[in-house]
């Protein structure tokens, strides 16, 4: 399915609609690694409906564990399109491990994938120790113990990626051994073979 098209199909369901969320889609500006706006005209504020579900029940966790806080999307729906131009633009680096092979499909492809972060009740995300997209061990869930005991990564900082997985797993999405932000819904096979891709 075109991405055009999208606000026409049943399945998926704008990020606008999901109370306690705040959206500030880094593709679609310059805000990003790859450094310009890869998103143009697309519409990209949408998940799929099951996504969008699990994330309203995530951000209700966080507003009653944290009031005033929310979940901040970084990323939600990523036309395969664009996730082509991110697997070319890593071409000859070491760094494709934090993208999804085309061949194979990102699951943000399908609407089942969300990049996020969380905002304080004034708007500040808070401290992970790294940044979004930043493409170093530094961003590895399965180091935070070693940079912890190094003194890389704060108690503060686990603490927050520790809220963020808490509040993303009540959702049933379940984190990646390399990016903090990154979380899917339901396994990847599954939602390949099952689910629409959108282009």
């Amino acid at each position: 399915m075109r991405c055009e098209d999208i606000a026409s199909h049943p399945d998926f369901r704008r990020l606008s609609s999901i109370p306690g969320v705040a959206v500030d889609l880094r593709y679609a500006g310059t805000n990003n690694f790859v450094g310009r706006n890869l998103y143009g005209s697309l519409d990209c504020a949408w998940l799929h409906h099951l996504a969008a579900t699990g994330l309203a029940r995530a951000a209700a966790l966080l507003a009653r564990e944290r009031p005033g806080h929310r979940v901040l999307v970084l990323d939600a729906l990523r036309p395969h399109r664009v996730q082509l131009q991110l697997w070319k633009h890593l071409e000859g680096t070491d760094l494709r491990q934090y993208v999804a092979d085309p061949a194979m499909g990102s699951i943000h492809s399908f609407g089942m994938a969300l990049d996020v972060n969380i905002v304080d009740a004034q708007g500040r995300e808070l401290d992970m120790g790294s940044g979004y997209d930043e493409m170093t061990e530094l961003s590895h869930p399965q180091f935070e113990t070693r940079f912890l005991a190094s003194g890389e990564l704060t108690p503060a900082q686990r603490s927050n990626r520790e809220l963020l997985r808490l509040v993303m797993d009540r959702g049933e999405f379940r984190g990646i051994s390399n990016e903090w932000w990154h979380f899917d819904l339901l396994d990847r096979q599954h939602v390949r073979k099952t689910f629409v891709r959108v282009e």
